[in-house]
């Protein structure tokens, strides 16, 4: 009868160990589930932060650009009227003739290294001499009368010079427009 009872005893051992057991297992599965998800939802975070970094590293790349591209702007717009000055110059036909060959050649030669340099920075020359009048591109100081209807709301004649900055208008050019005085019945 001993031996029964230690036999119980044993059996009950077992399943007092195996029920133990199991429910080691259903407690380490739940803490597995846990950990599972936390590390989900860190790697979602540590993904997301990635790319809000790359994202913001993308805009700050392209601000710089910009910032580079436009940079010069106010430079660039106080050496418009230094332009203006040497074209005016060159205008000048009786004056400009009158001086020494070798002196117009250097002073023409300054000129076109401005214009290169102010080029290489995005510098572009707005001359719309022949093309119809647009608002956005030019200011017209005066309408000139014409005849044909193919002049009307044509540039007829360029006053001054516009210029745009890497795309971005600086300053407009002002131009004299054909238009078509029509009799007022």
């Amino acid at each position: 009868m001993d031996e029964e009872i230690e036999k119980d005893e044993n059996l009950d051992d077992s399943v007092v160990a195996e029920e133990a057991a199991a429910e080691t297992i259903k407690k380490l599965r739940e803490k597995l589930k846990t950990t599972q998800k936390e590390r989900d939802e860190y790697l979602a975070g540590w993904q997301r932060a990635k790319a809000d970094l790359i994202n913001a590293r993308q805009r700050d790349e392209t601000d710089k650009k910009e910032f580079v591209k436009f940079a010069n702007e106010r430079l660039v717009d106080e050496l418009i009227p230094v332009l203006d000055s040497f074209e005016l110059a060159f205008n000048n036909k009786e004056g400009w003739e009158k001086t020494d060959k070798n002196w117009r050649a250097g002073v023409e030669f300054i000129y076109n290294q401005l214009k290169k340099a102010l080029a290489d920075v995005g510098l572009e020359e707005i001359n719309p001499f022949g093309k119809m009048f647009d608002p956005t591109r030019d200011e017209a100081s005066e309408y000139l009368p014409v005849e044909s209807e193919s002049d009307n709301h044509k540039i007829l004649v360029v006053v001054q010079k516009g210029y745009s900055l890497n795309g971005r208008m600086l300053r407009p050019s002002k131009v004299k427009v054909g238009e078509i005085k029509k009799a007022k019945p």
